[in-house]
């Protein structure tokens, strides 16, 4: 695992945390609430990838 994932979740949370502000200072607070949701979504997906290369890696080292 590379440095570069952490980097990209924490671009994706400043990038729905600007979004979010903007949306909930313009009177649009569902939108904002949903585009948080979207972030949130987009971030757990891709630890749930991680999750599933990291079983597949610990299957491989413990097949014989």
């Amino acid at each position: 695992m590379s440095v570069d994932i952490i980097f990209k979740i924490a671009a994706i949370g400043i990038i729905t945390a600007v979004i979010g502000q903007v949306l909930k200072n313009s009177g649009k607070d569902d939108i904002s609430t949903l585009a948080t949701l979207a972030g949130v979504v987009i971030v757990l997906i891709m630890v749930i990838n991680l999750i599933a290369e990291l079983f597949d890696t610990i299957k491989t080292v413990f097949t014989f």
